[in-house]
């Protein structure tokens, strides 16, 4: 599945140069305010959070860590899936393909369980000399079935399909694919795989399922 870079960059920096606030001056000084000078008695105390001050960039300072754990398996009962999950990426803007028939893939790029956030994984619809593969049912999941997602903290993260559309591949541009892949406000789960007809003249799929999914309120159970 390729998708524009532009669409598939969900978290882009747009990269500023910093400028000073102020600029110093070192100025001499005269024999008056050299002896008028307040020179400290003893040291501060070393202050708790390192070298942060409270202010714009030092208030209520936190260490940076990644929010959520990473998927390892995934079951949808209506969709006969019960698989492994592997860690794959998104490479200038293409989603490289699971490894196999029979696993799916959740791109490292994207939200993880437990995170507000879009988690993202794809399966192949069928596979050369295989046949049917790991999504090959996933049209058959409708709007209100469960998906559990297992996370590598040995939790099960369940999830209720919100709706499920095919695209063809005409309608997938670069808004589209960033409402499909990109972040949520909300714990999110995106599935992906091909669909429609197949044309076998190019080789490839001209529909694209995508499910999404929604987190249950309730706390992972093990």
């Amino acid at each position: 599945m390729r998708f524009s870079s532009t669409a598939i960059n969900r978290r882009g920096v747009l990269a500023l140069p910093l400028l000073a606030a102020s600029a110093r001056f070192a100025l001499p000084l005269t024999a008056a305010a050299a002896k008028d000078a307040i020179v400290p008695k003893k040291m501060g105390e070393m202050p708790s959070t390192g070298g942060l001050r409270p202010g714009p960039m030092g208030i209520d300072a936190t260490p940076f860590r990644i929010q959520g754990v990473e998927p390892i398996a995934i079951k949808i009962d209506k969709a006969q899936v019960d698989s492994q999950v592997e860690t794959q990426k998104i490479v200038d803007g293409v989603m490289l393909n699971p490894s196999g028939p029979f696993i799916v893939s959740w791109y490292q790029e994207t939200g993880r369980l437990g995170a507000t956030d879009n988690c993202v994984m794809a399966g192949h619809l069928d596979y050369w000399d295989v046949g049917p593969a790991v999504f090959y049912h996933l049209g058959d999941a409708q709007e209100g079935d469960s998906i559990n997602v297992t996370g590598v903290d040995n939790l099960i993260y369940n999830y209720t399909i919100n709706w499920s559309k095919l695209y063809t591949v005409d309608e997938l541009d670069a808004d589209t694919v960033r409402r499909i892949v990109g972040r949520t406000d909300q714990e999110r789960l995106t599935l992906i795989t091909c669909g429609g007809t197949f044309d076998y003249n190019a080789g490839v799929y001209l529909q694209r399922r995508v499910v999404r999914a929604s987190r249950d309120h309730k706390n992972p159970t093990s």
